[in-house]
């Protein structure tokens, strides 16, 4: 089976700074992780639809970036609402 390699990527924001909280993945129910996940792919990717990639695919690979600790789910005070960022610490969320 082919390895897709999707990058999680952070954008830079000049209107606010994100004032996030790191939710640790242990924390949060499989079934709305899952959702979340989907729904982040379905916002941040619409423009990979195109690049033979499943919805699916992109679903798995976020999830391994997740428990491969590359990436990390935030709750942003700001605007109440979660985001997946690129992990830049050390050490377990």
């Amino acid at each position: 089976m082919k390895q897709i390699e999707v990058t999680i990527e952070q954008e830079q924001q000049d209107d606010h700074a994100e004032e996030g909280v790191l939710v640790p993945l242990n924390r949060i129910n499989p079934e709305t992780l899952r959702k979340l996940v989907e729904e982040f792919v379905t916002r941040e990717w619409s423009e990979l639809a195109d690049a033979n990639h499943t919805f699916e695919e992109k679903i798995e690979q976020v999830l391994r970036q997740l428990k491969e600790n590359k990436a990390c789910v935030v709750f942003d005070l700001t605007t109440e609402s979660f985001n997946i960022i690129p992990h830049e610490g050390k050490g377990d969320v």
